[in-house]
């Protein structure tokens, strides 16, 4: 299965593959409650949570900001309460780099319950249709071609996506009948990994944002005539964060307040994993921490490339490289300095 890498553009305003019926905040990042600031430690860094069934990501986000006490928190990418896998949280100036592996590649395992739809295209909602007809391994292998590369898809009714200014699944929760648009996803592999039985199939998905695993469910069950949900949702890897390194919330709760949870923070650079690295000069750092375009050493840049300039290690900024300087769009201003 392809690993990492930016997937290719899909166009503006898309929700994740793992967008839940619930909103995320918007933005994502918890700082202020009416315009106050929020007080906490200036911490920055990744936490990967390998988050359980059961608990929203919002949930999640606060529990380890609590937890580490940090003023500034947000995550990469929704994952529905019932998902369980790589739920990356952004803390302090690494809240920056949260575009970056939202853009980034994903990498999911789901389970596909044949032979039934409902309306939510989950396990958690009512059965609206079922088929006694199963297709063969090789049927839904055949199928599965269909739903790779550049590909449109309709997100489910009860999706957090807006319909004249409000969220799809609260229509849908009042009775109305929704109709989405579809839109664009880049899917870089689908491939079927098992057949538990003949009710239920298990595939892994690598793809960028900008979709719903529950509506390839639904439409690989429609295309291979015997509907289809998503019974069980993990999210593999994301951008450059495993699920098997992740953290849990036990964990989390054990080590609470402590410099013990901590040592489990990465540093914010590896948010920009995707992206060419460029060494600042000493001049080049000092300028460009102050917002001005500063110089920079590079060799495999081209001019007009999004990268990022370190210092000693450290990130400085994020910006487009032109001529041996590096032009800022987003500047770190690390604990340390």
């Amino acid at each position: 299965m392809l690993r990492r890498g930016s997937a290719p553009s899909t166009g503006p305003g898309l929700t994740d593959p793992d967008q839940s019926a619930t909103p995320p905040p918007s933005p994502s990042i918890t700082e202020d409650i009416m315009g106050r600031k929020r007080k906490g430690r200036d911490i920055s860094g990744w936490l990967v949570v390998d988050k359980p069934a059961g608990m929203t990501s919002t949930a999640v986000v606060n529990k380890v900001r609590w937890a580490l006490d940090a003023k500034k928190a947000g995550h990469a990418g929704t994952l529905d309460p019932e998902a369980t896998g790589v739920l990356a949280i952004a803390l302090g100036e690494a809240t920056k780099t949260v575009p970056f592996i939202t853009d980034a590649l994903k990498a999911y395992s789901f389970t596909v319950r044949l032979g039934q739809a409902t309306n939510t295209d989950d396990a958690e909602g009512e059965i609206i249709a079922t088929s006694d007809l199963r297709p063969s391994d090789d049927e839904i292998k055949d199928a599965l071609g269909q739903f790779v590369g550049d590909i449109m898809q309709v997100p489910p009714k009860f999706s957090a996506v807006k319909v004249d200014g409000q969220r799809a699944y609260k229509l849908a929760r009042d009775g109305e009948d929704v109709e989405l648009t579809a839109r664009p996803l880049w899917v870089e592999e689908l491939v079927l990994t098992d057949r538990e039985d003949d009710d239920h199939v298990t595939l892994e998905m690598t793809c960028g944002k900008g979709g719903y695993v529950r509506s390839i469910a639904r439409d690989l069950g429609a295309a291979l005539g015997c509907h289809g949900h998503v019974r069980e949702l993990r999210r593999i890897w994301s951008g450059p964060f495993d699920a098997q390194d992740g953290i849990t919330v036990e964990q989390i709760d054990a080590l609470a307040k402590s410099p013990d949870l901590d040592a489990f923070l990465r540093p914010l650079e590896e948010g920009l994993a995707d992206l060419p690295e460029v060494k600042a000069t000493a001049a080049g750092a000092t300028r460009l921490r102050n917002g001005n375009p500063g110089m920079v050493i590079a060799s495999d840049v081209d001019y007009g490339e999004e990268c990022w300039a370190s210092f000693e290690g450290q990130a400085v900024a994020v910006g487009i490289y032109k001529a041996g300087e590096l032009h800022p769009s987003r500047v770190f201003v690390q604990p340390t300095e």
